[in-house]
């Protein structure tokens, strides 16, 4: 029976990654994201039902548009199979809570199936622009702010007014990469993250918040010495390397295993 829920749950989340592609294709192109039928982006095909469905339809036409046979992004599959992951992730973290409350469960559930969701967007639409959305942003922002008066732990009453710590996580991990952005006029980091970690250090915690973000400049260092070694002629000192898809991994992986902080500096003390 579990099986078949998180089954529909991942399901679930493909059709709403479906959904994030036409918000980060449509977002800030003045179209519409609720109306208006999607289209291929070479020849302006008008897609049916069956060229829609999530995963399956890129799988079946081989990754190309059935009238001009021209390629599909990756994007899409793996922004449809990365949110049915993360979905079922969400889902499994959470389970304790039925024990409890199968009301609390479902709203716990939604509310970071709904976080996770915005940050998927910025996450890929800064990969795209290199720039973060503000709307998306101040959204993230307001419900991670919600998000500490949501008591999760499975004592005591779904809501509860937040630590003095709690509160301060925030803006605490979010000055420091403020003033560079300000120091440096924009030239080290956009301003645009030291927003994005405001909202984590809220949706974290302080400790936590920490950890992701140690982990978001090891994993972003990594990677930017990958891209530049296998792009050397591209690479200049003045190439821009978006900061906030390594900022979301570090997030992801301090929310969905518990990463603690002072076990991730004693690797470094042996």
């Amino acid at each position: 029976m579990e099986v078949l829920i998180f089954l529909f749950i991942f399901l679930l989340g493909t059709i709403i990654g479906s959904f994030l592609n036409v918000v980060i294709y449509r977002l800030g192109t003045g179209k519409s994201i609720v109306k208006g039928r999607s289209i291929c982006m070479t020849c302006n095909h008008k897609l049916r039902w069956f060229e829609l469905v999530p995963l399956f339809s890129f799988l079946i036409q081989s990754g190309k548009c059935r009238s001009c046979k021209s390629r599909i992004s990756i994007q899409y599959p793996i922004v449809e199979f990365s949110t049915g992951i993360i979905f079922v992730l969400i889902a499994t973290k959470f389970i304790y809570l039925l024990d409890i409350s199968f009301w609390s469960y479902v709203f716990v559930v939604a509310l970071f199936m709904f976080v996770f969701s915005l940050l998927i967007v910025i996450s890929v639409y800064d990969l795209r622009h290199k720039i973060i959305p503000d709307k998306l942003v101040y959204l993230f922002i307001l419900v991670s702010f919600i998000s500490i008066f949501v008591n999760y732990s499975g004592r005591g009453h779904i809501l509860s007014f937040p630590t003095f710590a709690n509160l301060m996580s925030g803006p605490v991990l979010a000055i420091p990469f403020a003033l560079i952005w300000y120091l440096s006029r924009g030239r080290l980091m956009g301003l645009g993250d030291g927003k994005l970690i405001l909202g984590i250090g809220w949706l974290l915690g302080m400790l936590s918040g920490i950890c992701s973000l140690f982990l978001s400049f090891w994993i972003g260092t990594v990677a930017s010495l990958i891209f530049m070694f296998f792009n050397r002629k591209k690479t200049t000192m003045k190439t821009e390397i978006p900061f906030a898809p390594f900022l979301i991994i570090g997030t992801l992986l301090t929310f969905f295993f518990s990463i603690d902080l002072f076990s991730l500096l004693s690797i470094f003390s042996v």
